[in-house]
Parts: structure tokens; sequence; C-alpha cells
């Protein structure tokens, strides 16, 4: 199974942000970041997942590691409300990054994804490589 950590950054919020990602099949690691020059945290942490799901496009069973309770939850708990309400939240107004989330879903809909929560800034591994990818993207369109 192919196991993915994500981290999106924002220097600003909005600012400069940078998204990263790291995969492993336990044999080979492969990592990726970029960035957008003027965006959200949230925007970049959806992102990093989005690239990740892009890059694992021949993997139907992933697991996702994120330090983001926004894009975890969203994913768990909160889309299926959304799409049911026309992507209207619970007090009917509009999801914000509904462009992300739908593609997201769209990019999810076909895989087994086990979702995982990790403390950031905690001392796994992975998470802070991912964090520093994200971190130096953004710093790079400074």
């Amino acid at each position: 199974m192919l196991k993915i950590w994500t981290d999106g950054s924002c220097l600003g919020n909005p600012g400069p942000g940078g998204w990263g990602f790291v995969a492993t099949d336990g044999k080979n690691i492969a990592e990726r970041s970029g960035g957008e020059q003027n965006t959200t945290n949230n925007r970049m942490e959806l992102m990093a997942v989005i690239r990740a799901l892009n890059a694992a496009k021949r993997h139907d069973e992933l697991e996702i590691h994120t330090d983001s309770q926004y894009v975890k939850n969203g994913m768990q708990s909160w889309m299926k409300n959304w799409k049911k309400n026309n992507w209207k939240t619970a007090d009917k107004k509009p999801v914000k990054n509904q462009d992300l989330w739908m593609e997201l879903d769209t990019l999810a809909s076909n895989k087994k994804i086990h979702w995982f929560w990790v403390r950031g800034h905690n001392g796994d591994e992975f998470n802070e490589r991912v964090d520093t990818l994200a971190r130096t993207a953004a710093e790079s369109l400074k």
C-alpha cells in the first residue's frame, strides 16, 4: 500500500503558499512540492492531497497522513452533507474552496483511502519533511 504524507503552508494567509507530499511504498520514496503566489493555508493543504492523488493514479488503496483537520474532516465527515446540500454548509453558506474540494472528491472517488491525522511538529519524520517542502516552496515565492 502506498503511504502519503501531505502538508500546506502559507506566508500571510492569504499570501505566497506552498504544498508538499512524500509518498512511499516501503522501498522507494518520492517527494514533490510547488506553490502559488496568492493563496491560503487551507487551499495549500487541499492542493497537497490533490497533487499526491494525481501522482498516485495507479494505486487503488492509499494511506494519507495529514496534520490538517480541515482536510481530514472535510473528506470523512463534511463532504457528504455539502454535496447533498448543493455545496452549501450547514448554515447555508457556500463551501469555501469548493473548486478544490470538488477536484479532490473526483480524484478520491475511485480509491480506498485510509485517513490519518498526524500532530504537526511532533517528530513524525515524513510530516516534518512535508512541512519543510511546503514552507520552502512558499518562501521561494516571496
